[in-house]
């Protein structure tokens, strides 16, 4: 059977892809110093269509903006290719984690792993999601009345609270919450500069940065050892995360994990799980308030779908108009605006080659608004999603989550949560952005590791860092 690899190379000869032709010994120095900008990626794409080259010194970058492409790359042939250099630039935080490991002990996490995503282990924690989300409006009914207040800020706690619950049975105490909140924005920060450096020598010297951060994890490291520590000394068998990571054991070898192994598991699902939602939650409820007509539907379906009830597992498949409007907020606004990997082999991708130990990069905030498959691609409609309509989009026009092997393990676990809470903001609130600031705009997007939600910024409605940690493991 005739692959999509092998439609697109049929009759050709490996080409060198186009791209920008650069300086003399410096070549795409300064083109790859930015293309960590949104609109330089997007003008990257409808100069040189859907893949393009650039070269500086030993390192070569392709981008692909072809869903055939991508499909090779993350699945047809994702074997060949590894997380790779930038990625690495996380392992101080997350260790060998299901997000940042390869090969065969990734292979052997992603089993050990998944029975802690089936659908009957989330549906389990629907309960969970819906008795946070009450607590969270309970304290903002307390509230006074016509106040404006941050709802970005408030979504983080109550994912990390969520995640909490969800991984260790129990709330995070508000000593922990006050650390998380304190050490993340430094560390995402320094990881995202870490990452976009293409080369970075001082990573290892003793800089007031390097020993902040040092410091940083090692607070983080104690939550979480000491998490595991406490679950190990009780002896309790509770039906959490850690739980089935504690009880896990290799099919083939019937080994469990150590403590490592478990730190740098729970370190990814405590962290990647409680960022990506509360911020999707945040752009969301942004998106509503810029676009009233379309949450009067999804207000209008939660009252016909739940009639003044709180939402179950159940009623989160029930519930179309909201999951589409999340789908299109995860469009526009993606977890990981551009995420890559790196070939092993020589390959050849869509009839170009790509030389081993090169750079790929794919945008999912780019690939959601390529014109060949998005109409309008900067407007806002959910209706794109409508499961009753047979939109004909390559399967990897879309990957908010990722794709193949590698998609993100929690992406179920984060749409549930997402539609749960949506569902009960919908019962009680209407939101709204306020006036437009003179010369000012509504959102400025900022590409960084994991965006920060939506703060005030002079001239500025809203600020935020866009881009996220997401686990691809």
């Amino acid at each position: 059977m005739q692959t999509t690899q092998d439609r697109l190379q049929v009759n050709r000869t490996p080409r060198r892809a186009p791209g920008p032709k650069g300086l003399p010994i410096l070549g795409n120095f300064f083109e790859m110093r930015h293309i960590s900008s949104l609109e330089n990626m997007l003008a990257l794409r409808e100069e040189y269509g859907d893949i393009l080259r650039m070269d500086t010194g030993p390192f070569t970058v392709h981008i692909i903006n072809d869903p055939d492409m991508v499909q090779h790359v993350l699945q047809d042939n994702n074997r060949n290719y590894v997380k790779g250099y930038a990625l690495s630039k996380s392992e101080n935080l997350l260790g060998k984690g299901l997000l940042t490991n390869e090969g065969e002990a990734w292979r052997s996490q992603r089993r050990l792993i998944q029975p802690a995503f089936h659908r009957q282990v989330l549906d389990n924690f629907a309960r969970v999601m819906t008795d946070s989300t009450a607590e969270m409006l309970a304290d903002w009914a307390a509230r006074p009345a016509g106040q404006p207040f941050n709802v970005s800020t408030d979504f983080l706690g109550l994912t990390l609270e969520i995640v909490g619950r969800t991984l260790y049975s129990t709330s995070v105490n508000e000593a922990d919450k006050r650390t998380v909140g304190r050490v993340m924005p430094f560390i995402l920060e320094e990881t995202n500069r870490r990452i976009s450096n293409i080369i970075d020598i001082g990573e290892k010297l003793p800089t007031a940065a390097n020993r902040q951060l040092k410091r940083y994890i090692a607070e983080l490291d104690a939550i979480v050892y000491g998490m595991i520590e406490q679950r190990r000394h009780s002896g309790e068998q509770l039906p959490d995360l850690l739980g089935m990571l504690l009880g896990a054991q290799d099919e083939d070898t019937g080994e469990g994990m150590n403590d490592k192994q478990l730190r740098d598991e729970v370190m990814t699902l405590f962290l990647a799980g409680h960022e990506t939602t509360a911020n999707n939650l945040s752009w969301t409820i942004y998106l509503l308030a810029e676009h009233p007509e379309v949450y009067a539907k999804v207000k209008a379906e939660v009252d016909q779908v739940l009639g003044g009830r709180t939402p179950s597992a159940d009623d989160y498949r029930g519930l179309t108009y909201t999951r589409m409007v999340l789908d299109e907020s995860l469009r526009l606004l993606p977890p990981a605006w551009a995420f890559g990997r790196e070939p092993l082999e020589d390959d050849i991708v869509g009839g170009y080659s790509m030389p081993a130990g090169s750079s790929v990069i794919i945008s999912p905030y780019v690939m959601h608004r390529h014109p060949d498959y998005w109409p309008e691609p900067e407007a806002f409609k959910p209706e794109r999603f409508d499961p009753s309509v047979d939109s004909k989009r390559p399967k990897y026009a879309y990957l908010p989550f990722g794709g193949g092997p590698r998609q993100c393990i929690g992406n179920s676990f984060a749409q549930m949560e997402a539609v749960l809470v949506l569902a009960m903001l919908a019962q009680r609130y209407d939101f709204h952005t306020g006036p437009r600031p003179p010369g000012g705009t509504r959102a400025d997007l900022h590409p960084a590791l994991a965006r920060r939600g939506l703060d005030p910024h002079p001239g500025t409605l809203i600020k935020a860092r866009f881009g996220g940690l997401f686990l691809a493991g």
